[in-house]
């Protein structure tokens, strides 16, 4: 537990919470359920052993960060995670209740245990240099293991499909990939997943998966409608890693039939431009601004958009004409 004043509050909460969930505990000498809170949110800190960070803010002697957090009553706890407030509670919960809204966001021992193999492999993944691993069967076991620790952990499970569809491991990340696929709406990133798989499964299997760019040209150019060696060349294309170039050849096909073949174009479309998308960057204390609960805790910075989200949302506006 630490006591936190505007002058520590930087470091302790905004950029403790990027990394481990910090419990902000709004309180006031004079205030008799705040006296019995105290000692059992301190109590639960010390038996989730690490889980998450407890800090206590005196809100007479801190008004500004009261004020900030829009307090009203205490005590009032409340919950950030990656510089941003996440949920909160008001009142002396006992301490069963506080557990039960602690469990509803913290990561279990067991994910916890799964995000360390992860970190583990991503790290031998880097080691190689230039996105060539210096043990990749040994990363992607560790991997693997830290998606059966915590199944339900749909960034492991995404990176692990990801980097078996890199690694030429094509059964290995159908397998992964299987469980998300059987959800209903399956959910877009692991559909965009699915559609590389695909494309690098029919290059393998199908004949026209060898073919010259420029004989699926000569075929396209007596019949701007051969849809069928259009997308066949969609495929090869983001087999070749030329992705832009594919979504140049989907959109002709889409533009000229949206509902060809169950729409599999636009499908493999979109599922280009969620591959595509740059991940989201980690949250920036001095960017935060305003929180969805409405908590000003900083400034908001304008952020340019790099060259990549900048392609991304070109091809995102193509789509959309196109449809309309």
């Amino acid at each position: 537990m630490i006591n936190v004043t505007v002058a520590n509050f930087e470091a302790e909460v905004i950029e403790a919470s990027m990394h481990t969930p910090v419990l902000v505990d709004f309180w006031a000498t004079w205030c008799g359920p705040c006296k019995v809170i105290g000692p059992i949110l301190e109590k639960v800190e010390a038996e989730y052993g690490g889980r998450f960070k407890l800090v206590k803010i005196d809100s007479d002697q801190e008004q500004q960060l009261a004020a900030a957090f829009g307090i009203r009553s205490i005590p009032t706890c409340v919950l950030l995670i990656g510089g941003q407030p996440v949920d909160g509670f008001m009142g002396a919960l006992p301490e069963g209740q506080i557990k039960a809204f602690l469990d509803k966001h913290l990561p279990s021992e067991d994910e916890l245990a799964a995000l360390a193999e992860a970190d583990e492999a991503q790290q031998m993944l880097a080691q190689g240099g230039e996105g060539e691993a210096a043990d990749p069967a040994s990363a992607l076991e560790k991997l693997a293991r830290a998606v059966e620790q915590a199944p339900d952990n749909d960034d492991l499970r995404f990176e692990l499909v990801r980097q078996c569809i890199s690694h030429g491991l094509f059964e290995q990340a159908a397998g992964a990939l299987a469980p998300a696929l059987s959800r209903i709406p399956v959910p877009l990133r692991f559909d965009a997943l699915a559609q590389w798989l695909n494309a690098l499964e029919f290059v393998g299997t199908d004949p026209r998966g060898q073919w010259p760019l420029e004989k699926f040209d000569e075929l396209i150019g007596q019949n701007k409608r051969d849809f069928e060696t259009r997308f066949a060349k969609s495929r090869v294309l983001i087999a070749m890693g030329e992705w832009p170039a594919a979504l140049e050849e989907l959109l002709e096909i889409i533009m000229r039939d949206k509902k060809w073949d169950d729409e599999a174009p636009r499908k493999t479309y979109v599922g280009l431009l969620e591959l595509m998308t740059p991940p989201k960057p980690k949250a920036d204390p001095a960017a935060a601004g305003k929180s969805a609960g409405g908590i000003e805790l900083a400034g908001k910075a304008a952020v340019a958009e790099d060259p990549q989200s900048q392609m991304v949302s070109q091809y995102r506006r193509k789509l959309s004409m196109a449809l309309n």
